[in-house]
């Protein structure tokens, strides 16, 4: 990245995330409003999702990159009940579009996820478990030469579960700018597996989410990276395009 003009907070989150380390993502005051707990998924750990869980205190998911879903066969969870056969039309009205999301067109969620290997799937281990193998199965589907073209989500997973998968928007931040698609942005400008366990920042005081400037002293108590969305949005055009 010689060259190129990168925000130093996202130089740092780079650093961070590429060590396996925790950063703060936050979106943007004419979004969600929300600061999101972002590590990648890669070597995540029970203690680690023990302290998203009693930390941040949202819901714990895996924002993968659109390729990935595609070639395994995830897609939003709004494309499946549009889909249904006539037995179960009524589902079709549960989908976004009337215009009731107030900070988006639409949510990125997939489906959500057990490994095979778990037992309930809802424990820190199991949770911890299930995110770690995702990444793996997105490794295996996007390393190039090496991708596996015949790797079968199914042999590994089961649906329901307690992992949500959210899938990129396919244009990435040209599309959406929300915390899916501003976590995987980071993991490429960080040239790590783009499969980033995100979970958000709530208050307990308010019952909303985290004020920002709180977001920020949290961050700054503990020497832990706060990200702004915007700058990791201009550091993402000024090294993609």
């Amino acid at each position: 990245m010689g060259g190129i003009n990168i925000p130093e907070s996202v130089k740092r989150g780079i650093e961070q995330v590429k060590q396996g380390k925790l950063v703060l993502i936050y979106d943007a005051e004419d979004r969600e409003g929300e600061t999101d707990f972002v590590i990648p998924a890669s070597s995540v750990t029970p203690s680690e999702v023990a302290y998203f869980r009693n930390t941040a205190g949202g819901l714990i998911c895996i924002a993968i990159h659109p390729i990935a879903a595609e070639r395994l066969g995830l897609p939003l969870v709004s494309d499946i009940l549009i889909n249904v056969n006539d037995n179960f039309a009524f589902l079709r009205r549960l989908v976004e579009g009337e215009g009731d999301l107030s900070y988006d067109k639409r949510s990125s969620f997939s489906l959500w996820v057990n490994h095979r290997d778990t037992f309930t799937g809802i424990t820190d281990r199991d949770r911890a478990l299930t995110l770690r193998k995702i990444c793996e199965a997105v490794d295996k589907v996007l390393n190039g030469d090496d991708k596996d073209t015949t790797y079968t989500f199914h042999t590994e997973f089961r649906t329901p579960g307690h992992v949500s998968i959210l899938r990129a928007a396919d244009r990435l931040l040209d599309e959406r700018r929300g915390q899916t698609e501003l976590s995987v942005a980071l993991a490429l400008l960080a040239g790590i597996s783009p499969a980033m366990v995100i979970c958000e920042m709530l208050d307990n005081e308010t019952g909303g989410a985290l004020h920002k400037t709180n977001a920020k002293a949290f961050a700054s108590e503990r020497d832990i990276i706060f990200i702004e969305g915007k700058e990791i949005i201009a550091a993402f055009q000024a090294v993609f395009g």
